[in-house]
């Protein structure tokens, strides 16, 4: 399947049904498993034999859902979780504990950034956030002796920051510590980051992967790539007492993380996806490679018209040419982009609140980046939790609007935008 165009293996990857078994991939909806003896039970918990055992650690249907995101991604292999901030959550706590510092981009959404900058400062570890436009010197001032990872997203939501991937995997690999990435908006479609340099691919698959708004999901992404037998992790290569001693690096070979995410953290904290969830991933993935088509398309059709529109006080999307981020995005996404817009209308706050009241396609919902048209005021929902500097860090202004292009007719809406705007 490795061969094949990532048209193809949207479709086809993950399941490969072998004679006279079901064409699409089933829902195998139990949580438990039947053995004929119980040294096969113990084989598959020592990691012996290869099997399912409980769904909290493993499903064939999440499997196979697994197996094809790493195949999209590039990677040596995947493990689904029940969000996509629970994919950010295991993946940071597989390597760092109290005491433990890691830098991340300031531009990252806002529900994430209260994840690393509240919560898992109440765990003991830090965050130092960064300006992803920063250059490499100033970057590198700010990793310290128990720095243990760097994190970023492809395309910021909603900022639209697309992040400069080498100077960072560059920075990460230089001081001997991974690269994560969430690559939510641009999907593997559009960008896949191991490609340049990226340890470590996150997403929060109730976005494109899914795309049609139906289940929550996240996902982390292994290249492979990374040493972590390097002496800064020892969580992966010394003895876990929690699961037979085992040494990760020394057992597991390449798959040292995803082992140790699942056999350890999901194990215990049990953040697992739903068969029927899976199965509706794998439905929407399988149409990724035509939508993301859509999207792009039908978000520089909206964007240019949004430019030349004199209601309208700035535009931001990576698509257009006078964008910030033309250049890298024509470097890292050459194909498009997404399909988010940021715009501010003039007027400010009481403007747009009342532009998106007025929209008649598009919906007003906490959620982005699916078929349907829809848009969102962030400052006053998904990052309200944020204080005026940190809106500032972000890139979010009070009057930003942000737009989810959908897969409708691009006329149809450019027409719903155009009567929203002209009841200001």
């Amino acid at each position: 399947m490795s061969n094949y165009h990532i048209d193809t293996r949207c479709v086809q990857a993950g399941y490969q049904p072998k004679n006279g078994e079901p064409r699409v991939l089933p829902i195998a909806q139990s949580t438990t498993y039947k053995y004929d003896s119980s040294e096969t039970v113990g084989k598959l918990f020592d990691l012996a034999e290869e099997g399912f055992f409980y769904t909290r650690l493993a499903n064939p249907t999440v499997d196979a859902v697994e197996k094809k995101i790493a195949a999209l991604e590039g990677g040596i292999g995947a493990m689904c979780t029940s969000s996509g901030q629970a994919a950010n959550m295991i993946a940071v706590l597989n390597i760092c504990s109290a005491g433990d510092h890691f830098i991340s981009t300031s531009t990252i959404y806002g529900g994430t950034m209260n994840l690393f900058g509240v919560t898992m400062k109440k765990m003991g570890i830090e965050v130092t956030f960064v300006d992803p436009d920063a250059p490499l010197e100033e970057l590198q001032k700010e990793i310290r002796e128990n720095t243990k990872l760097v994190f970023a997203e492809t395309i910021s939501n909603p900022s639209l920051v697309v992040v400069d991937l080498e100077k960072f995997a560059t920075l990460a690999h230089s001081n001997n510590i991974p690269f994560f990435i969430d690559n939510t908006f641009a999907t593997p479609v559009n960008c896949r980051p191991i490609e340049y340099g990226a340890d470590i691919v996150i997403h929060s698959t109730s976005k494109y992967l899914d795309g049609h708004a139906v289940s929550l999901g996240g996902v982390i992404v292994d290249s492979g790539n990374f040493n972590w037998d390097n002496g800064k992790f020892p969580g992966l290569s010394t003895p876990d007492e929690s699961y037979h001693g085992m040494v990760y690096t020394r057992d597991c070979g390449k798959a040292a993380f995803l082992t140790k995410a699942r056999v350890q953290l999901m194990r215990d904290m049990g953040s697992t996806p739903s068969p029927n969830n899976a199965f509706l991933l794998n439905l929407g993935m399988e149409t990724l490679h035509l939508r993301m088509e859509r999207h792009c398309s039908n978000a520089q059709k909206v964007a240019e018209y949004l430019e030349k529109n004199e209601q309208i006080s700035w535009v931001n999307y990576p698509g257009l040419k006078g964008n910030k981020y033309y250049d890298l995005a024509e470097k890292y996404l050459p194909n498009g982009s997404c399909g988010v817009i940021s715009f501010g209308v003039k007027g400010g706050r009481d403007a747009a609140m009342k532009f998106m009241d007025s929209l008649q396609l598009a919906a007003i919902v906490v959620h982005v980046a699916d078929a349907r048209t829809s848009v969102l005021h962030p400052a006053s929902t998904t990052h309200r939790q944020l204080n005026d500097q940190q809106l500032i860090d972000c890139g979010i202004t009070p009057d930003l609007i942000r737009m989810s292009i959908g897969i409708e007719s691009a006329d149809d809406i450019i027409a719903d935008i155009e009567q929203g705007l002209a009841k200001l």
